[in-house]
């Protein structure tokens, strides 16, 4: 399957916890307070090249890079690239 498609078919299991959150509210310099749909909105974009390596998905669009545990759909971190 592609990958872009396998994550996106998780995309309701998507979360982050509450430390993960203003992480990323901070690493982005973003003051929205649903990081989460902020984050799931970048995913379902066309230009999001999505790809596995080991745990993790990685997503980027945008300028930014999202980390998100491929086991959990944990969101770890975002970071502007």
């Amino acid at each position: 399957m592609e990958y872009r498609q396998e994550l996106l078919n998780h995309i309701d299991e998507i979360h982050t916890t509450e430390m993960g959150r203003e992480r990323i509210k901070r690493n982005l310099k973003i003051d929205t307070e649903n990081v989460v749909e902020y984050c799931k909105n970048k995913l379902l974009d066309e230009n999001c090249i999505i790809y596995r390596r080991g745990k993790n998905w990685y997503c980027e669009v945008d300028h930014i890079k999202i980390t998100i545990n491929a086991y959990c759909y944990t969101i770890i971190t975002v970071h502007i690239i």
